[in-house]
């Protein structure tokens, strides 16, 4: 298996890897999309995240990686009659960062269900897919905006839902499939569907650096790794479990950060100032705050959480503007300017 890129030495992407942060954190959030250019660290930051993300206990035997604390009625249909008997036997498991490749099936992504079994020998034989692969990780899919049509509904009924449903000839299996979404692509080779674009709790721009040092960084700390990547894992090791015990420790303080009616009350004003449809917009807003806020060590969320926030969370959910040309960011960044300093 090929050795990730080291999280804490990408340079230069500091939003996106706030974005994946703050995800890795609170599933809740809902999800990053990265949009930009090609060649600049995007699947390799989403890679090295799977590294950094300490392992989760599951449910020994489970195919779905069950959590053995959340026992009957949200696990898999095996760990639901675990319910009244004894706590199941458990392990530690990687969390899960799966693939979801353009060219895929619908059976390779939802699995598959044996027809032939079934009808022999009255067995409902299953092979799961890759949806259930990705339950309790996360879900990437490179070039996310070219992806078929019937996928993208696919995926927005199951990221809705938290459940996948598999239907052939009268027979049907359910499973969990929770995960978090992270896509990546190139806007200029073609735009998201906005029912799928509306799934992502965030959205990131990752654009190629502009000065000349930190381009010269990234070449440099990439040459390093290609030559010996173990040597370069093995520099950047403290750094990343550093990082990583910044995740356990926001996840433990998560749900005593406090969100007082003031960072509500700015976040509406915000969402309304800006026309933002719906109420996902605030939700999401809320959330990745209160995530930053427990990430920074703060007990409370405050206008400082939300500033840092308020591009990521609102950038792809604005309406466009036929009198107002500029892009969706500066339009963020020119709203949050006018308020929080009114």
């Amino acid at each position: 298996m090929a050795q990730a890129f080291p999280f804490s030495a990408i340079v230069g992407q500091d939003e996106m890897k706030l974005a994946l942060l703050i995800t890795a954190i609170d599933p809740g959030v809902g999800g990053v999309l990265a949009l930009g250019d090609r060649g600049t660290g995007k699947s390799t930051a989403v890679r090295a995240l799977a590294a950094l993300l300490p392992a989760m206990r599951a449910v020994v035997g489970c195919r779905y990686a069950c959590d053995p604390a959340v026992r009957g009625g949200v696990g898999c249909d095996q760990c639901a009659t675990l319910k009244a008997g004894p706590k199941p036997k458990s392990h530690m498991v990687a969390v899960p960062v799966v693939d979801l490749p353009l060219g895929a099936t619908e059976d390779r992504v939802v699995g598959a269900l044996d027809l032939e079994r079934a009808l022999s020998h009255g067995v409902k034989a299953f092979e799961p897919g890759l949806l259930a692969r990705a339950n309790r990780g996360f879900l990437y899919i490179d070039e996310v905006n070219l992806l078929e049509d019937h996928l993208v509904d696919l995926l927005i009924d199951v990221a809705a839902s938290g459940e996948n449903v598999v239907e052939r000839e009268g027979l049907s299996v359910r499973h969990p499939a929770r995960f978090v979404l992270v896509g990546s692509g190139n806007p200029e080779e073609g735009e998201l569907r906005p029912q799928l674009l509306d799934r992502f709790g965030l959205s990131v721009e990752v654009r190629t650096p502009s000065d000349v040092p930190t381009r010269i960084e990234v070449v440099r700390r990439r040459d390093a790794f290609d030559r010996d990547p173990a040597a370069f894992i093995e520099h950047w090791h403290a750094e990343d479990e550093r990082v990583r015990r910044r995740i356990l420790a926001a996840r433990k303080r998560l749900a005593t950060v406090e969100v007082p009616d003031a960072a509500l009350e700015r976040s509406a004003q915000l969402c309304l100032k800006l026309g933002t449809d719906g109420l996902r917009g605030e939700l999401t807003l809320m959330r990745a705050a209160r995530a930053l806020a427990a990430l920074d060590g703060d007990g409370t969320v405050g206008d400082a959480h939300l500033k840092r926030i308020a591009a990521p969370a609102l950038r792809h959910r604005l309406r466009r503007n036929p009198l107002d040309d500029t892009g969706s960011t500066v339009r963020v960044e020119r709203a949050v300017a006018e308020l929080f300093t009114a």
